[in-house]
């Protein structure tokens, strides 16, 4: 496997997954936000803060953990 790997937050994340990722949270975001009423501020706050959340939960469907957790006893 050739593939680009960053360091974030000191974990490794593939550059394909973290980018689309970003795509669909800033997506889900922006639309929510512009379907919001635009004359009100804090609805629109909300739609956007809901939008955030929908991209996070649309992202851990459709990226899965690359990571082998292995768990060891002491004994």
């Amino acid at each position: 496997m050739n593939k680009k790997l960053i360091e974030l937050w000191g974990d490794l994340v593939d550059l394909k997954d973290l980018i689309i990722a970003i795509a669909i949270c800033s997506g889900t975001t922006m639309g929510s936000f512009f379907l919001a009423p635009a004359h009100d501020t804090t609805k629109q706050l909300f739609f956007g803060l809901g939008g955030a959340v929908l991209g996070f939960i649309i992202s851990t469907f459709l990226i899965k953990p690359k990571r082998i957790v292995i768990m060891e006893d002491d004994d």
